[in-house]
């Protein structure tokens, strides 16, 4: 690399770049278990379909963030200035997928700040805490079917619980909203399903707009619709 690159992109007291891959690869290894922990103790009603790939990488980026400072102070409140740009506007319907989400945090935190026995052991403490409560609450240890938000707009006569009951059965279902639209013409309604393993969304979407009544369907799934 020429000198004028070297001066531009290097440290005096740089960090040895095998030290830092060995790092981000211990945080994603790190971070995969707290993803699994989540997956392995959330059932399918509650779980977020992308959080698990969230935790994987938070850890790594965290564990990032947490090298580039180092001790620097000003590094760390240029940071806080760049993140208070951006917008979040995801909102965590669980309590519990916030905990998991800090647990990721940490992780990464402890890897990137040379303390990864502190890691090992909060996964270790912390893991078992959630695979205890999880079997106290009754939670299936393992994956479940995803949940999904079934989007319906029906006429205003429509029953629509033996609608659902048709196509669903007794599977889980849970009211988010209902109002009405077309100047009272008709109902919008959205429901959190879980939809069964043998039926596909498309199979779903059009078994509910075939029959009399349903105007509009829609099924969203990790950010996705399907019409």
């Amino acid at each position: 690399m020429p000198d004028f690159l070297t001066k531009a992109l290097s440290e005096s007291a740089a960090a040895d770049p095998w030290e830092v891959f060995v790092r981000l690869l211990a945080a994603l290894v790190l971070g995969w278990v707290v993803s699994w922990i989540y997956s392995r103790t959330t059932s399918g009603e509650e779980s977020a379909a992308s959080l698990p790939t969230t935790l994987v990488l938070l850890a790594v980026l965290i564990a990032m963030v947490t090298q580039v400072i180092g001790d620097n102070v000003a590094r760390a409140f240029s940071l806080v200035g760049a993140l208070s740009i951006v917008r979040f506007r995801t909102v965590v319907r669980d309590t519990r997928d916030t905990a998991f989400v800090i647990f990721a945090v940490v992780v990464g935190m402890a890897v990137g700040s040379q303390q990864p026995w502190v890691a090992v052991l909060g996964i270790l403490v912390g893991g078992g805490a959630s695979f205890a409560l999880a079997w106290r609450e009754g939670r299936p240890a393992g994956p479940g079917a995803p949940t999904m938000v079934l989007k319906l707009r029906v006429s205003v006569g429509t029953e629509l619980e033996p609608l659902l009951e048709q196509v669903l059965g007794n599977g889980p279902r849970r009211l988010l909203s209902m109002s009405t639209a077309k100047q009272g013409t008709s109902l919008e309604a959205e429901y959190e399903i879980t939809l069964d393993k043998k039926k596909s969304p498309e199979e779903l979407v059009k078994q509910l707009h075939r029959m009399d009544g349903i105007f509009d369907v829609g099924l969203t799934a990790g950010g996705s619709e399907t019409e």
